[in-house]
């Protein structure tokens, strides 16, 4: 099983060490051609605008669009939740996404990069403690469809009740980054989906 993150931008070295270390063959993906060779597709955190602009220079854009719609399974962290979403708000009018997930998502919805915390989120599907999750000018989701599975909230402070992890069918997406945890249930979750598939 091959797993691609893509390479555009972002915290890509994480996802690929996290993926190595759930037993998987983890590649970098800037090319149609290296998507090609791969199973599934992690989206890593970063800036979403800036993933957008370069998708679409690389010619990612509609050949990730034509794999998500033919099934393939994807994981998007933070900028990789905004770009999975079909709806972003507080995004620049020409953004693009891949738009996989039937979600509304708020771009930096936690605040600028000064409010960026930490806090336990309990996820559905993942057996264990609360994951702690690492939120740095995060996203979270506004609403979902019918077919999108909510994963887990924000269980404490302000925020309480913000949907920060979602699922539809091989699609999954958070709002935190557990690449920079140590814990690798979220990946190894995410490896059993594209296992399953």
């Amino acid at each position: 099983m091959n797993i691609g993150v893509l390479a555009l931008q972002g915290d890509v070295r994480e996802h690929l060490s996290a993926l190595a270390e759930s037993d998987v063959l983890a590649r970098p993906v800037r090319r149609p051609e290296e998507l090609d060779q791969v199973d599934a597709l992690v989206i890593p955190g970063g800036e979403s605008t800036t993933m957008s602009n370069l998708a679409i220079t690389f010619g990612l854009l509609e050949p990730i669009r034509k794999r998500i719609a033919g099934g393939m399974p994807v994981y998007g962290s933070c900028a990789g939740m905004i770009m999975l979403a079909t709806t972003v708000l507080d995004g620049r009018p020409d953004q693009e996404s891949f738009a996989g997930i039937d979600m509304t998502v708020r771009r930096n919805a936690f605040g600028r990069q000064v409010d960026s915390f930490e806090a336990g989120v309990a996820i559905d599907d993942i057996p264990g403690d609360d994951f702690h999750a690492v939120f740095i000018r995060a996203p979270w989701v506004e609403q979902v469809g019918p077919e999108v599975s909510v994963l887990g909230r924000v269980t404490s402070g302000p925020a309480a009740g913000r949907i920060v992890a979602v699922r539809q069918g091989n699609l999954l997406a958070t709002a935190f980054h557990p690449e920079l945890t140590g814990d690798l249930r979220v990946h190894r979750y995410f490896v059993e989906i594209v296992r399953q598939s």
